[in-house]
């Protein structure tokens, strides 16, 4: 199974979260259930923050800094041009208000770590680079997403669930910044158990989405939503990918920037983090909105995994080529 995942670029957790979907949809959480369930994925997305910060390392910040104008092209990328596809993309007519929303949701987040790194190793580009550049995408996606989110969406339909400033101070960023400064202590025993960890980040993620789309399910969301609106969120997802790629490397090659750096702009402007914009989902909407609106992320997420799995083997054969010759 597993090869028969890698073969087609297939994520596997992504099947983990469908069958979360699934399941949600089938036995969505009710009553004193949904309290408990909703409970426990507050308290695994602060977790997950806390180790957030506690895996980010403050040479890292020191070190990528000096590429200042990498790392302002990669947020010009993310929290600029982004918005804008978003904006122009979710006005299309027709489209279910919830998934619309969703569509523009997803624009606002930030860059994801894990995957840009990876995909820029893969491909021969500037790592420590990547690594802050990615970093610090995402420590600027704690303030910029929820200002975006309330500019672009929120202030439009009457205002968050709660407010947010509390809600994301509390939840979010205090439990960053504390796994952060613990970062001396605790920092070794995180990157030895890196791998355990993991599941504690990926099961927070799942118990969001349960709740989410258990919520969203029991508000009607399968009577709203149609099979050619799924695909078309697919396609649009595809559109907004590769409008994206071929900007970053017009801004690449425009900036002059090496082909080392031009390969952290492609992979670290293009992405958008599952990890952090379903937690923020969470705290940001209401809980029977969030399962529609995680939707377009969802399909993103996959989306992009595929398209830069293939980039990055383009790249890192073309390294090989240029070595020989």
């Amino acid at each position: 199974m597993n090869r028969l995942l890698a073969r087609f670029n297939i994520d596997p957790y992504l099947l983990l979260l469908v069958s979360t979907v699934a399941f949600a949809s089938v036995l969505p959480a009710r009553g004193v259930f949904a309290d408990i369930a909703g409970g426990v994925a507050d308290a695994g997305i602060a977790l997950l923050f806390f180790l957030h910060g506690a895996k980010l390392s403050r040479e890292a910040i020191v070190d990528g800094a000096r590429a200042w104008k990498l790392h302002v092209s990669v947020a010009s990328l993310t929290f600029v041009l982004f918005p804008l596809i978003g904006l122009a993309v979710s006005a299309i007519p027709g489209l279910d208000p919830a998934l619309a929303t969703g569509v523009l949701f997803l624009t606002l987040l930030p860059s994801t770590v894990q995957s840009s790194i990876a995909f820029t190793a893969i491909a021969g580009g500037n790592v420590a680079a990547a690594v802050c550049s990615a970093s610090f995408s995402n420590l600027a996606g704690i303030f910029v997403t929820p200002l975006l989110t309330a500019v672009l969406i929120t202030g439009k339909q009457g205002g968050f669930s709660s407010d947010p400033v509390i809600t994301i101070s509390m939840q979010l960023l205090l439990p960053f910044l504390a796994g952060h400064f613990l970062r001396p202590w605790i920092g070794e025993f995180v990157a030895r158990h890196k791998k355990v960890l993991g599941y504690t980040d990926r099961g927070s993620i799942l118990l969001v989405v349960y709740t989410a789309f258990g919520a969203a399910v029991i508000d009607g969301l399968w009577s709203r939503v149609t099979i050619g609106e799924l695909a078309l969120i697919a396609g649009i997802s595809i559109a907004i990918l590769a409008l994206v790629l071929l900007a970053a490397n017009m801004l690449g090659r425009a900036m002059r920037f090496s082909r080392e750096d031009l390969i952290v702009l492609v992979f670290c402007g293009s992405k958008k983090s599952l990890a952090t914009g379903v937690p923020l989902a969470g705290v940001l909407f209401t809980q029977a909105q969030v399962g529609a609106i995680i939707l377009p992320l969802m399909f993103f997420h996959q989306i992009q995994l595929m398209v830069c799995a293939i980039l990055a083997r383009r790249y890192a054969a073309q390294t090989t080529r240029e070595a020989i010759a």
